[in-house]
């Protein structure tokens, strides 16, 4: 298999992963050991922020991923994968840029926080679906029938 129908599976795989051990794995950290709570929060803030930015870059390869061999952008690609790609790109950079200030601000915090958790849900979710349809059981079919690739 080339590298280039590999690249959106370790990209999707990245960005589910990143976003899981994050999520449920190194923020519930942070508020369990961390001194203080607003410790772990600005902690947390940057591991958002970092996630953001790699969720945008994982989601730029997907859609690299997504153009046939002669450069042609496949909106069909992986089973219609391409519009959660464009969702979760979405979600990250609303989280980024239109919640993450008004958290940082400390403003109507319960409201923020609640918003921020489910764009950041959102995007989990859409780079899950994302993954299971690139790693789908018809990926010979999306690579344009290519016989180099495998099924």
């Amino acid at each position: 298999m080339a590298w280039r129908a590999r690249l959106p599976i370790l990209a999707a795989a990245l960005w589910w992963g990143s976003l899981s051990a994050i999520g449920f794995l190194a923020v519930p950290l942070l508020f369990q050991n961390a001194a203080t709570p607003a410790i772990a929060g600005g902690l947390a803030a940057k591991l958002f922020t970092g996630q953001a930015w790699l969720g945008v870059a994982c989601a730029g390869l997907l859609l690299v991923g997504a153009r046939s061999e002669d450069g042609t952008a496949r909106m069909d690609w992986a089973q219609g994968a391409i519009a959660y790609v464009l969702l979760g790109m979405l979600a990250a950079l609303l989280q980024e840029f239109g919640v993450a200030p008004h958290i940082v601000a400390r403003e109507n915090l319960r409201f923020w926080h609640s918003a921020g958790t489910a764009l950041y849900a959102a995007q989990w979710l859409c780079a899950l679906v994302v993954l299971w349809k690139v790693t789908g059981p018809d990926r010979h079919s999306r690579d344009g029938g290519n016989p180099g690739h495998p099924p």
